[in-house]
């Protein structure tokens, strides 16, 4: 059977899950919006969501949103009140994919409902074509030289939407609703089919993106942040038809054949058939804004697991940079060590669940203290408030990830009991 007819039988078995567990505003928002609707402002461009009251109820649906101070401003900084994650440092006010993602995740850590149906029904009618059934978001949207609101880059971003796929499963296992739960398999699966391919000497690989990084035959362009080992373990355990088993080695191999020999994650790493992992042309070897998220999805893996053991030596640079200057370096020379610049509130956070789980106890506190002085002197920006949400959030123990990734939340016990 032709890859297209077997993916149009999966949508439409998907659909007739999400109809059978009833209707509600995830059915709502995969109705594309009405063609040339116009834009109702730097919010969204689509038609208001379903009420989530009218979604179907659950244990977890009885016990109120978890009392998470640094949730609730991040919804009142970052968040619209129809579900848009912006980021106010730039120009056109964007949005990007892996912002929704995020929130998405938060939201079911934090047992909020209602701003996961929110953020949702943004996502699917704005960067979605309306259907998330059959498009994998784009992953930038934001205000044009025009002044309209839209898509500024349709090309989808991989971690965003293996986040958003994660954020499905578990929202559909915790909070017992099946149409997230078929929801997010079909997203896995298309990630599997569109953002994958096959690389020599690594396997079935993770791709940034469908187009753009697999510039010559035997070539490719790879980021380590992308694939967070609890996630990916994840989608291989959750969704056993989706593709993603034969990711676990390759994904593995990305992580720690681009750390060494010093111990630092870079930012980007080019791969080459037949010669393995080289220095990115474009960034030099540099680990910065995205490969802090090396460290933090690291140091959150379940102690004991086979990844934590893989990866717990990986980043001794890190950790003694870390310990020599009091702060992480907010741009270091992978190949070398150098750097010039501590990282801001949001690098430290991200540090701490890392400096947690190998034992650097102290340390660890050094930079809880750091980011939270540094938080109350100046209001954070939108990926430092993640960074932080995450990080910090992981030492409170409002959430912990399985060796299997899935999450472990307090209120998970206490609703059950109800």
């Amino acid at each position: 059977m032709a890859r297209a007819d077997v993916s149009d039988r999966r949508r439409r078995t998907v659909l007739q899950a999400l109809a059978v567990c009833g209707a509600g505003p995830m059915l709502a928002s995969l109705t594309p919006p009405a063609h040339g609707a116009p834009a109702k402002g730097p919010g969204a461009a689509a038609p208001p969501a379903a009420n989530p009251s009218t979604s179907p109820t659950s244990a977890a649906r009885s016990c109120p949103p978890v009392d998470w101070p640094e949730w609730t401003r991040f919804k009142a900084g970052f968040l619209s009140d129809d579900g848009r994650v912006i980021d106010h440092s730039t120009s056109d006010l964007r949005t990007v994919s892996e912002g929704q993602a995020y929130a998405l995740t938060f939201a079911v850590i934090a047992n909020d409902r209602a701003a996961f149906d929110k953020v949702l029904d943004w996502t699917v009618n704005n960067l979605a074509q309306g259907d998330l059934t059959a498009h994998l978001p784009a992953w930038l949207w934001g205000k044009k030289d025009d002044g309209q609101w839209a898509v500024l880059d349709s090309n989808p971003a991989s971690d965003a939407d293996m986040w958003i796929a994660y954020a499905l499963g578990e929202a559909g296992r915790l909070w017992n609703v099946r149409r997230y739960t078929a929801l997010g398999a079909l997203v896995a699966r298309r990630i599997a089919s569109e953002e994958t391919d096959f690389v020599p000497g690594l396997g079935r690989t993770l791709l940034p993106a469908p187009v753009g990084f697999h510039p010559a035959k035997d070539l490719w362009r790879l980021n380590p942040s992308y694939v967070p080992m609890q996630v990916v373990r994840y989608l291989a355990g959750r969704f056993p038809d989706s593709g993603w088993a034969p990711l676990v080695g390759a994904s593995l191999k990305q992580i720690t054949l681009t750390a060494p020999p010093l111990g630092f994650a870079p930012e980007w790493a080019m791969y080459h058939a037949g010669r393995g992992f080289e220095i990115d042309p474009e960034t030099q070897g540099e680990g910065s804004y995205n490969a802090i998220r090396v460290y933090l999805w690291a140091g959150m893996l379940a102690q004991g697991s086979d990844d934590f053991r893989a990866l717990m030596h990986t980043f001794g640079g890190m950790l003694k940079y870390v310990a020599t200057h009091g702060a992480p370096p907010e741009r270091v020379n992978t190949r070398d060590g150098t750097a010039k610049q501590d990282g801001g509130a949001g690098f430290s956070a991200a540090l701490v669940p890392l400096l947690q789980s190998t034992g650097n106890t102290a340390l660890a506190q050094g930079q809880v203290e750091r980011a939270r002085s540094l938080d109350a002197q100046s209001p954070p920006g939108y990926y430092s408030s993640v960074l932080s949400l995450f990080g910090l959030g992981w030492q409170d123990g409002r959430f912990r990830f399985a060796a299997d990734g899935t999450l472990q939340v307090p209120w998970e016990a206490v609703c059950a009991t109800r």
